[in-house]
């Protein structure tokens, strides 16, 4: 096992990193049969996913109640909030290959999740306080997904890359919402946002 040091801004025990490089190592294991992360992604695992997924983590602890995880594929962010001790956590995966691999993953590391196979739209809504996507879908979408899964007083966490602003300009035609910005410590082209009070036009 690898000696991991986590990022200055990441304050997490050596219990949490142990947990985080077993799950990094199923990542790998499982890989090469399901296409989890791409090649180049897995060689830098940590940067570009862990870490990435990791900073996702206090936007929405301490918010109580249901966090639902969409679209959680190879378990970004979901299986590492779960690792960092996020509750009530529910991992929505269409794919039956990959919800294996959540359910699989969080057996081994001891992580109450639980695990839905289905689309969103065909999911009983949840009422979750805090939604998370990474890499799924454009804004508009998310948001159509979201306003059907959260609490009226939640909050979904979305990030997004270089074009955050454009995806925000296009979702604002068709949907009503606040949206605080807060700047990636991955990336400094990127941003997290934070969604809430969604209504459709």
């Amino acid at each position: 096992m690898m000696d991991v040091q986590a990022p200055d801004w990441l304050n997490v025990s050596r219990e949490t990193l142990t947990a985080l490089q077993n799950f990094a190592d199923e990542v790998a294991r499982w890989n090469g049969a399901i296409n989890l992360v791409s090649k180049s992604a897995l060689a830098d695992l940590w940067q570009r996913h862990i870490w990435d997924s990791a900073q996702l983590y206090d936007l929405g602890a301490g918010q109580g109640g249901v966090w639902l995880d969409m679209g959680s594929g190879g378990g970004f962010p979901g299986i590492v909030m779960a690792i960092m001790g996020a509750q009530n956590l529910v991992l929505a995966e269409v794919d039956q290959r990959k919800a294996t691999f959540l359910r699989e993953v969080s057996r081994k590391l001891a992580l109450q999740t639980r695990v839905i196979s289905a689309r969103l739209d065909e999911i009983p809504p949840c009422n979750a306080q805090t939604i998370t996507a990474r890499a799924l879908a454009q804004l508009t979408d998310l948001l159509a997904h979201a306003s059907r899964h959260l609490s009226p007083a939640g909050r979904a966490i979305f990030p997004k890359g270089r074009g955050f602003q454009h995806e925000i300009d296009a979702a604002l035609k068709d949907w009503v919402f606040s949206c605080t910005n807060v700047p990636s410590k991955t990336d400094a082209d990127a941003a997290i946002l934070i969604v809430e009070n969604i209504a459709r036009r």
